[in-house]
């Protein structure tokens, strides 16, 4: 008896054991699966420049400091502004008292500027755009705007146009509130800019799609001012620098206390452009190996492939049912192709979906004659074969996997006296039909 009591004791023992290895020590396989890469940013996310196709993320929706990344919004609004004529490149701009000292502050990223002188815009964008000038941001700010105050409401109001969500700006530097000489613009005095890593992308994304010349200038890799000094980019992974990566051409560092060091990046190589966001790294150093782990998976395992080609057929789907035609058929096509970025050798766990235009069609399905080539009759998109959803990060990205199905010939309407024929021809034919059922019941 004694000796089995010690055997239960044992198994018991043991048990304790391997139930406790396994709390200690988590399935690697889990957590590899959660986060594959494995990044050390708080959060981060990868994304396909051209469509906004989400291909990996972490945390992409928590709130965090975006320190100078938020200048991306300020890039924008001045941009949008040289557009609309509003603000052109060489107008001049002259330096006040609070923008001087703003220069001067120790601490903080900045050209001195000098009082009572005059800048030009594009000095100042440059300023701002490659050595993340603070106080050249605000003397923007003020110019498009009138004052910071304003310029912040406007940044606020454009990012809700663009659909951003998880954001607040307070100012146009990304400065911490408390550095700005008791000229903060909006929140607290300690307050900071913040977005989701998944807002910044966003922000990035619209950036580029609606002003790409932002990169003729991000993509600088040290600046030459008019003070005789060269400034080097804090994009350190641009050609030339220290952690120079093949095909980085922007976009944009961010660093604060509050924000750790982040990094929203992009780089094209082989007619693939993508964009990266990594926030809250420990440091320089490491906002650009993370960033590189990221560009590493993204052209390394992603590749654009065409699902569906330009006047395409549907298959099992080929033709459609015409009725008051010459013919009761018509072939029917895709009018462009179809392409998505997707991870090589999953190009099998992608299928087509077709929907038919109802109003179109009579409660028979059927088109109604006459039909020119090139009607549209539906749409065609592509989906995975496993029920989920590819996820963009705005609707506009489905437009982008979404092809009109047209008409692929013509079908003129028939003349009266074939219609005619028709019918009187249906006519006895739904008569014989009713008579044959008839005969058949009597036997």
């Amino acid at each position: 008896m004694n000796w089995f009591k010690k055997l239960a004791l044992w198994i018991t023992v043991l048990f304790v054991f391997v139930s406790a290895s396994f709390s200690f020590f988590p399935n690697k396989t889990n957590a590899e699966e959660n986060d594959p890469l494995g990044l050390k940013a708080e959060a981060a996310i990868l994304v396909d420049a051209e469509t906004g196709a989400i291909l990996y993320e972490k945390n992409a929706n928590v709130v965090l400091g975006v320190a100078s990344m938020a200048k991306m919004m300020t890039e924008y609004l001045v941009l949008e502004a040289i557009e609309e004529e509003k603000i052109t490149w060489d107008q001049k701009v002259m330096i006040n008292e609070y923008v001087h000292k703003l220069s001067g502050a120790p601490g903080l990223s900045n050209i001195g500027l000098t009082q009572g002188e005059e800048y030009t815009v594009k000095e100042l964008y440059e300023a701002m755009a490659i050595f993340s000038a603070n106080a050249a941001s605000v003397a923007l700010a003020e110019l498009v705007a009138g004052t910071e105050k304003n310029f912040v409401t406007k940044m606020n109001e454009k990012a809700e146009e663009l659909g951003l969500e998880d954001y607040k700006f307070v100012n146009s530097t990304g400065l911490n509130n408390s550095s700005l000489m008791g000229n903060h613009p909006a929140g607290g005095p300690d307050e900071e800019n913040v977005m989701s890593a998944r807002a910044t992308a966003k922000l990035a994304y619209y950036l580029l799609k609606d002003y790409p010349e932002v990169l003729d200038t991000a993509s600088v890799p040290v600046l030459k001012f008019r003070d005789g000094r060269e400034y080097k980019n804090f994009n350190w992974m641009l050609p030339t620098l220290v952690y120079a990566y093949p095909g980085v051409d922007g976009l944009k560092t961010g660093s604060t206390e509050f924000a750790g060091d982040g990094f929203t990046a992009t780089a094209e190589r082989d007619g693939k452009r993508f964009i990266s966001v990594v926030m809250k790294t420990s440091s320089k150093e490491e906002r650009f190996a993370e960033t590189k782990k990221l560009l590493d998976y993204a052209f390394g395992s992603f590749t654009k492939q065409e699902v569906h080609p330009e006047n395409g057929k549907i298959k099992g789907k080929e033709t459609l049912p015409v009725t008051k035609g010459k013919e009761d058929q018509i072939k029917i096509e895709t009018k462009d192709a179809i392409s998505l970025m997707m991870k090589k050798g999953k190009e099998e766990d992608f299928e087509t979906v077709l929907t038919l235009d109802k109003k179109k069609l009579n409660d028979e399905g059927q088109l109604t004659a006459p039909i020119k080539k090139g009607d549209k009759v539906g749409t065609l998109t592509v989906k995975p074969k496993d029920g989920s959803e590819i996820e963009f990060l705005s609707k506009d990205g489905i437009k982008s996997i979404t092809v009109d199905v047209v008409a692929a010939e013509s079908v003129e309407k028939a003349n009266w006296f074939v219609l005619s024929m028709r019918a009187i021809g249906g006519f006895f034919g739904d008569i014989w039909g009713s008579v044959s059922s008839t005969v058949k019941g009597w036997f």
